[in-house]
């Protein structure tokens, strides 16, 4: 099995699909807009700066979704979707994940955002497998307002990959051997160091500094064609 993963925001999309979820509540008055802007950018900035409270910032993302039914988020989800994360999704972007398919290599996008938010994207690059956040949801599919197991965020993607290697009946060592991570974010250095090839994509000033500093490549999904990076 050879791994292509791939982190979301800022790295598939050119744009991060839990703010702009937040946002995309705040301006239908589905949220406090004023309270619930401050707060996501609050932690978008600290996600930034690799100081965020990763619980913390789940018991916020996820608490509009328990407060609606599951068939009112998801007719809202499909909005979301068109409005704001089809204009994220460049070319360049979705030449890369076909180059990777092409190969017949294992495809998995690794995320931090809860999969209610990333399953439908995942679905839009045609990416079969998604180790994301998981929210905690009830019999009939509403959400708690919680979650269930490791977050997927910095140490968290490995363990969460490790765990999901398990499953597929694979050991960790071979697995990794010829994998590939693709990131924007030095969050995601756990497993960046972990795999074989690590790509830093339009990358924070800390990744980019790193990726020089060890010759990793730098590739750019918003400027530059997939194909002359891979």
């Amino acid at each position: 099995m050879t791994l292509a993963l791939f982190d979301l925001d800022n790295t598939l999309l050119s744009g991060d699909s839990d703010h702009a979820w937040m946002e995309f509540l705040g301006r239908r008055g589905l949220v406090d807009a004023a309270h619930f802007n401050r707060l996501n950018d609050r932690f978008y900035t600290e996600y930034q700066a690799g100081t965020l409270d990763i619980q913390a910032f789940l018991d916020f993302q996820l608490a509009p979704l328990a407060a609606h039914p599951r068939a009112q988020l998801d007719a809202w989800h499909a909005e979301y979707l068109q409005e704001r994360i089809l204009p994220m999704i460049s070319g360049h972007s979705r030449a890369l994940v076909e180059t990777h398919r092409q190969r017949g290599d294992t495809l998995v996008i690794i995320t931090a955002t809860n999969r209610f938010v990333t399953a439908p994207i995942a679905e839009v690059f045609g990416i079969p497998h998604l180790l994301a956040t998981e929210p905690e949801e009830t019999a009939s599919g509403d959400f708690t307002g919680r979650t269930v197991g490791i977050p997927c965020f910095q140490a968290g993607k490995v363990r969460r990959l490790r765990a999901w290697l398990e499953t597929q009946g694979r050991e960790w060592e071979p697995s990794l051997r010829d994998s590939t991570f693709y990131s924007d974010s030095h969050n995601d250095l756990p497993l960046l160091e972990a795999v074989a090839r690590p790509v830093a994509v339009d990358p924070d000033p800390r990744l980019r500094a790193l990726a020089e500093q060890r010759d990793w490549p730098i590739l750019s999904l918003r400027s530059a064609p997939a194909e002359d990076h891979t």
